[in-house]
C-alpha cells in the first residue's frame, strides 16, 4: 500500500541508494553501494561552478569485498561527483574498514577508523545499507547450499551445527519468540514450545 496523498508541494531533491551483492568466482563476496544527491534546480557552487539540475552534488561509489564470516577483506571507494575539490581524496581511507565484522557495533566502529576529517558523511551513510545487502546476499545462498548438502547426504559436520543467526532480535519481524524465527530456525526460537 502506498503512502497517503501528500499535500501540494514541489519537489526539490532526491538521493538515491543502490546496493548490490555479487558472489565472486573465488569463494568471497563483493557488496556495492552507490549514493547520488540531485537537485531539481540550478544552483552555483564555489568549487564547481553552475551546478545544473540532475546534475548529482554528490556520487559517490563503495566495494567491499567480504568472506562468508561477514569479514571486510578489501574496500574500494570512489568519489564522482562532490561540493568540494578534494573530497575524492580521502577515498583511500575506507582500506581502514579491512578487518571489521559487518554486524552489531559496525556504525561505532566506521566512526572509529572513518569518522570525522577522516572520512565521507556520505560513504559512512552508504555502509549501512551495504551491511543490510550483505546479510540479504549471503545468508540466504549460505542457507541453500546447506539444505541442498543435508538433502543429498553431502553435510559435513560443519552442516550438521546450527549456525549462529546474526539476524535474530534485529527487528520485530526477526524476534526469537516470533513465527518466523520458529519456522526458520527453530534451534533459536525463545517462544512457548
Amino acid at each position: 500500500m502506498p503512502l497517503s496523498r501528500p499535500a501540494d508541494r514541489e519537489h526539490i531533491h532526491t538521493r538515491t541508494v543502490t546496493c548490490q551483492g555479487f558472489r565472486r568466482k573465488d569463494g568471497l563476496w563483493d557488496i556495492e553501494g552507490h549514493i547520488t544527491d540531485i537537485k531539481t534546480y540550478a544552483f552555483t557552487n564555489d568549487d564547481r561552478g553552475e551546478i545544473p539540475p540532475g546534475e548529482p552534488v554528490h556520487e559517490m561509489w563503495i566495494r567491499v569485498t567480504i568472506g562468508d564470516d561477514l569479514v571486510i577483506r578489501a574496500v574500494e571507494a570512489v568519489t564522482d561527483y562532490a561540493p568540494f575539490n578534494g573530497c575524492d581524496a580521502i577515498a583511500p581511507n575506507y582500506e581502514n574498514l579491512v578487518g571489521l565484522k559487518l554486524g552489531p557495533g559496525l556504525r561505532k566502529q566506521i566512526r572509529e577508523r572513518v569518522g570525522g576529517i577522516h572520512g565521507c558523511t556520505h560513504l559512512n551513510e552508504l555502509m549501512g545499507p551495504v551491511a543490510t545487502t550483505a546479510f540479504q546476499t549471503v545468508f540466504p545462498i549460505l542457507a541453500r547450499e546447506s539444505l541442498v548438502a543435508k538433502e543429498t547426504g553431502k553435510a559435513t559436520e560443519e552442516d550438521a551445527k546450527p549456525r549462529r543467526m546474526p539476524l535474530i532480535n534485529t527487528c520485530h519481524g526477526w524476534r526469537s519468540d516470533g513465527p518466523a524465527v520458529k519456522r526458520i530456525a527453530p534451534d533459536f526460537y525463545t517462544g512457548d514450545k
